[in-house]
């Protein structure tokens, strides 16, 4: 009987403990919500005093309201003024009211009395609505103003001609999902991110070509002109080999060393407690601080290649997170052609505010070495689409709607220095003297302005400089490519060098110098490096650039290739990219030389060809976009953008709608799924998806105004009878049904739950 007593006593004293650990934990809770129940509005000078940034180094002020609202892209030009694209029209409500008005800008600002801070505002382009991305190319100026993308000249800082590039830049997705970017890389080219297009100015004429499907928003280039991007849950993702190459079969999902996951680690250290997330009820999303605990916005990775903050810093990757309020720093590094990184601190961040209005989703290097940063200035930032009913009330009680006629620019620079605007004079010889500049900024530069002017008279001296250090040789080579001066003796003088890095930007620009003329020559070169393991996928990615009248040479290597390199994933995908239409060709030539069905090229063969056939079956019924009008265009702004056009997913987003026993078993399901989200891992048609391979929430759109009952059940009918899937339509009174059903419920589903 005691030993029941005492266990009794045991009992309720482990209970009382429980209870009062719950009940300390909702006091913290609560305390912590009373401190930052209010949200002020701060002026910008204030508004760097509550931010805290790595010692050594201090926060500028370049613009702030009235001279700039709003901004959300920037680009500068030579004379150091920043162009800058204003989305004056995003969320001025939660229900995104007025959204549609014209009423965004692309404006110039310029420091006239070069104490460092913009002091003058001139618009280039008004009426715009909701434009998004910027470059500077020629005489003139690309912008984003979404569906399209323009080129519009420039006629002395006003607008001139206009050319329309292309009119379905952004066709489909809403703002979170549209493309953007708009980077001038190394190779000529101009990248983008959430697209897979890519785009150059040849004479009068405009090139639009396939590339890698890469990113959400903001993209950025290391010195090698590799591609760095990420989503809004991942850290850095990016590419191991050149832009350029490898996108040529639209059957195969992913090539290895694309949209690679360079820093795995999405932890984030807000200084703040950051309730005013979408998710934030979620367990899991904020930690018992009420912080953060991983990215929920992530955007804007940037390669620092500006040498102003130091050796340190040079080549890491950070990434802004409005929704921490802060800016990650992230150290890269190389092993072989793989890249890796990692978080430079932890707990901690580069830099971040207690100000929960400070929202910067861009960054830049600046003409003069400075990290600059791109800050909303806004309570808002969730897009309507996703907003949930918490983040909803968050903005309310803390009266973050209002202002909308805030935005800043800041640049980190070390501290009590205040570097100078750098000009940069229109002279060949100077602009030559530019491409071995410590500042990459400088070096792509000039590179674009010898390509813009066409100074063929650089030419001899360029040729001259691919001897000369590392970088300068590799701005050279593309700066020669840009002008259509390269030849093949060009590439080779970079090509037999010892450096491995700098052969491979060699290999890169050989598609740029090849001809059936050459085509043998160019073939000799690659034989000669087939069997180097680190240059092998790049050989393999070049091999459907070698003129087709070689095609038994070609062939030839091709086998030696997949002789020896069929267990390395690299060259495999490289393979398969190069063989489009030929794929059961190639899966010929592997049995013939390896029978054995466990290599990777085999595996990977495999899923191509299994895709390739879904697809012959999978016809999308053109009826169906009739008989579900709102369902298809619903399709394409909401689901599209993650799911992909072809419902197979989408690499780092989604897993895949077709075929998907999700998508056409339980409608109830589907509908609780779409209606409220869903969380966490999911298989589709066998496979497991989960982080990092794909976002691991997928938003719901039930709380979205915006959607009726009708709208939610045509949209799923119509991904019920797309492609492959043969499942009955969604009804309104389905959805009815599942709304009251789970009647105030806010969290997501797991998959859990659902069975």
């Amino acid at each position: 009987m005691r030993y029941r007593f005492y266990f009794l006593a045991l009992l309720l004293t482990a209970c009382n403990n429980g209870q009062n650990k719950l009940s300390d934990r909702s006091s913290d809770s609560s305390a912590i919500r009373e401190k930052y129940a209010t949200s002020a509005v701060l002026d910008a000078t204030t508004a760097i005093s509550h931010m805290q940034v790595e010692k050594g180094l201090e926060v500028q002020l370049v613009a702030a309201e009235p001279l700039v609202t709003v901004p959300v892209a920037m680009t500068f030009d030579e004379k150091g003024r920043m162009w800058v694209v204003e989305m004056t029209g995003y969320m001025p409500d939660t229900a995104g009211t007025g959204e549609e008005i014209p009423n965004g800008k692309v404006v110039i600002l310029e420091d006239t009395d070069h104490n460092g801070v913009a002091d003058k505002r001139s618009v280039f382009m008004d009426s715009l609505v909701l434009p998004r991305a910027i470059c500077l190319v020629g005489n003139g100026v690309l912008i984003a103003a979404p569906p399209r993308l323009w080129f519009v000249e420039n006629d002395h800082d006003k607008p001139g001609k206009k050319t329309l590039v292309d009119d379905k830049y952004t066709e489909g997705g809403n703002v979170e999902h549209q493309p953007n970017g708009l980077l001038r890389a190394m190779d000529n080219w101009i990248y983008n991110a959430k697209s897979d297009k890519r785009y150059r100015k040849v004479g009068n004429k405009w090139l639009k070509e396939q590339t890698h499907f890469r990113g959400q928003w903001g993209i950025s280039q290391d010195n090698f002109g590799r591609l760095f991007y990420n989503n809004n849950s991942e850290n850095v993702l990016g590419d191991y080999f050149p832009a350029g190459l490898g996108a040529g079969n639209s059957q195969q999902k992913n090539v290895a060393g694309y949209d690679e996951k360079i820093v795995p680690d999405n932890k984030v250290y807000p200084v703040r407690a950051t309730t005013g997330v979408n998710r934030g009820y979620m367990k899991g999303t904020l930690n018992d601080s009420l912080r953060l605990v991983n990215m929920t916005a992530a955007c804007s990775p940037l390669v620092y290649r500006g040498k102003l903050l130091g050796k340190d810093y040079d080549n890491n990757i950070f990434v802004a997170e409005p929704s921490g309020n802060l800016i990650k720093r992230n150290l890269i590094r190389d092993s072989g052609y793989i890249i890796k990184g990692r978080q430079a601190y932890q707990h901690q961040e580069f830099l971040a505010s207690t100000d929960e209005r400070f929202r910067p989703v861009s960054l830049y290097d600046g003409p003069d070495g400075a990290l600059y940063i791109l800050d909303m200035y806004r309570g808002i930032i969730q897009h309507k689409t996703y907003l949930t009913p918490y983040l909803k009330n968050e903005i309310k009680s803390r009266n973050l709607t209002n202002p909308l006629n805030c935005g800043r620019i800041y640049r980190v620079v070390p501290a009590g220095q205040h570097p100078a605007a750098t000009i940069i004079e229109n002279d060949p010889e100077h602009l030559l003297s530019l491409l071995g500049n410590a500042n990459g900024w400088l070096r792509d530069k000039a590179q674009q302005l010898i390509v813009d002017h066409h100074y063929t008279t650089l030419v001899p001296a360029l040729r001259s400089r691919l001897q000369q250090p590392l970088y300068a040789q590799v701005h050279a080579l593309w700066t020669l490519e840009g002008l259509g001066a390269l030849q093949l003796a060009d590439v080779q003088v970079l090509l037999h060098q010892a450096n491995p890095y700098v052969q491979a930007e060699a290999l890169a620009a050989l598609p740029a110098v090849m001809t059936p003329a050459n085509g043998k020559a160019v073939l000799n070169e690659l034989k000669m490096i087939e069997q180097n393991v680190f240059l092998a996928p790049y050989v393999a990615l070049l091999l459907p650039s070698l003129p087709a009248s070689l095609h038994a040479e070609t062939d030839s290597l091709r086998g030696r290739l997949v002789d020896r390199y069929a267990n390395d994933r690299y060259v495999a995908d490289a393979l398969i990219s190069g063989m489009a239409g030929k794929e059961i060709a190639l899966q010929q030539l592997l049995k013939a030389i390896h029978p054995d069905t466990t290599l990777v090229l085999a595996k990977r063969l495999k899923t191509v060809l299994k895709d390739i056939e879904n697809h012959k079956k999978a016809s999308m019924d053109e009826s169906l976009g009739k008989t579900y009008p709102r369902g298809a265009i619903l399709f394409k702004t909401v689901c599209q953008t993650c799911h992909g056009a072809d419902g197979d997913g989408i690499q780092s987003l989604a897993p895949p709608l077709n075929q998907s026993e999700i998508v056409t078993g339980d409608k109830h399901k589907l509908a609780a799924i779409v209606l409220f989200g869903l969380t966490g891992p999911v298989t589709v048609a066998g496979k497991q998806y989960k982080t990092p391979e794909i976002s691991g929430d997928m938003p719901g759109i039930g709380s979205n105004d915006e959607f009726s009952d009708k709208d939610i059940a045509e949209v799923l009918s119509y991904i019920r009878g797309a492609w492959s899937n043969h499942a009955a339509r969604v009804t309104e009174k389905d959805i009815q049904e599942v709304r009251k059903h789970y009647k105030g419920r806010q969290k997501s589903f797991t998959m859990a739950e659902l069975k």
